[in-house]
């Protein structure tokens, strides 16, 4: 599979008065759907992180569509836009349990080496476990 969906219930405290998802809490969202990725691979971020690899993010963009609302199930798709080098991007889509598209995004995330503080390639053991992963 080229994606992966993620199923998650917007919290009460995820909205404004009006029962409207505050609009920060899509990147969180996002973040959700790429650790969810990450793990169908059988990596995450405290394993890369034990190995000396930090992956912060270093773009995000969000286009908003439609509103999501309190108690509403929503579903993100995570698609990998090209294979990892020294940074990794994602593609999100966002939608409601009566399938309305949300919001899309975009995050860029960067390898890390921890001790140098500097960018790095892509760790061979990712690219390894991505090596049936079509685009």
């Amino acid at each position: 599979m080229n994606y992966n969906e993620t199923e998650l219930r917007v919290r009460y405290g995820e909205t404004d008065q009006m029962g409207v998802v505050y609009h920060a809490n899509y990147a969180a969202y996002f973040e959700v759907g790429r650790t969810e990725w990450l793990r169908e691979f059988g990596l995450s971020y405290s394993g890369m992180e034990a190995d000396g690899v930090m992956l912060p993010v270093i773009s995000l963009s969000i286009k908003y569509k439609n509103s999501a609302r309190y108690d509403d199930l929503l579903k993100v798709k995570t698609i990998l836009k090209k294979m990892p080098t020294a940074s990794i991007e994602f593609d999100y889509e966002l939608r409601n349990e009566s399938d309305v598209l949300l919001a899309t995004g975009n995050t860029v995330l960067a390898f890390i080496n921890m001790k140098s503080n500097r960018p790095t390639r892509c760790p061979k053991y990712i690219l390894d476990q991505l090596q049936n992963y079509s685009l």
